[in-house]
């Protein structure tokens, strides 16, 4: 099982751009699918966007167009790339590693503060 890290959060102004990373402490080349989860202070956590090795992409429909995600699996690291931000668009961003083939697990990140305001 990989061990997850986020970087890469912060503050930025409604209608800027922010990078986040999600370092893998091993390889990330077979786990099945890969994804970027956010909570809203007193919201449910929500996928914001995930990848698998034949889906380079499934968004929310509230970031389609405006988020990206990807994976480098020489890095071992997944990327979120968000522009166009949204002051709804603030919460903390987990990243996530699941596994459903053995040996099947459930990694998570401790997360990341992305706050967007003026």
């Amino acid at each position: 099982q990989v061990q997850l890290a986020e970087s890469g959060g912060g503050l930025v102004q409604p209608g800027g751009s922010l990078t986040l990373s999600c370092a893998a402490s091993g390889s990330i080349f077979s786990i099945n699918q890969m994804g970027w989860y956010r909570q809203a202070p007193g919201k449910q956590r929500e996928l914001v966007a995930s990848i698998t090795n034949s889906d380079p992409g499934n968004y929310a429909e509230s970031v389609k167009g405006r988020f990206t995600i990807s994976r480098d699996n020489a890095k071992n690291t997944m990327y979120l790339q968000m522009s166009s931000l949204k002051p709804e668009d603030t919460g903390v961003y987990q990243c996530r590693a699941l596994q459903w083939t053995f040996p099947a697990y459930d990694a998570w990140g401790q997360g990341t503060q992305v706050t967007v305001s003026s």
